[in-house]
């Protein structure tokens, strides 16, 4: 079902490109390998990131989805799909917030590949413009941060809000990773000092 799933995605954003001008397949075969390998979601999940943005961006249906893999593969999609439409850009984090929350009654496999997309995309923020960056890292320390971080997803967690606080306070972050260099520099002095002897 993975190569399936895969060989669709291929062929649905055969012709579409992300921001950086890379090819888009790219960024649903990351989100699969996140699930998988990061958060450790199964092969139903990696199925449904593979196809996560097909309904939403390409002409594959939920029907389409629904016939190839059946009901549990498609209610995922489906469910990513309403997720990532339901945005409200008037009022991003309140709103936003509620949509993610509501989403965990129905599969809650449907919020950890969100928050995969959601980590890629902040993985990969230099390329947007910087109104874009900033509105998506925001939101991110809002909702994503907050709620990897109550799923017990602390590892994504804290790339959220490191990433996030890249965007919104390049300054703070530029010192605090200057600073981190340095101490990490130090320790590798004294640790080779210690070897030493």
């Amino acid at each position: 079902m993975i190569r399936q799933a895969y060989e669709i995605a291929v062929q649905a954003h055969s012709k579409q490109r992300r921001k950086s001008g890379e090819p888009y397949i790219l960024h649903p075969i990351e989100v699969a390998r996140i699930c998988a390998e990061e958060i450790g979601l199964g092969p139903t999940a990696v199925v449904a990131a593979l196809l996560h943005d097909v309904v939403e961006d390409t002409d594959v249906s939920l029907d389409d989805i629904k016939k190839q893999f059946g009901d549990k593969i498609c209610r995922l999609v489906d469910g990513l799909t309403k997720l990532d439409s339901s945005y409200n850009s008037e009022n991003p984090q309140a709103e936003n917030f509620k949509k993610v929350l509501s989403t965990l009654n129905s599969d809650v496999r449907v919020v950890l590949i969100k928050m995969a997309d959601r980590l890629h995309n902040m993985r990969t923020l230099g390329s947007m413009k910087r109104e874009k960056q900033l509105k998506i890292a925001s939101e991110t320390s809002y909702i994503y941060a907050p709620l990897a971080h109550r799923l017990g997803l602390y590892n994504i967690k804290s790339q959220l809000e490191d990433l996030g606080l890249k965007y919104t306070e390049p300054a703070v972050y530029n010192d605090i990773v200057s600073k981190i260099k340095e101490t990490k520099e130090e320790q590798d002095a004294y640790i080779k000092d210690i070897s030493d002897i």
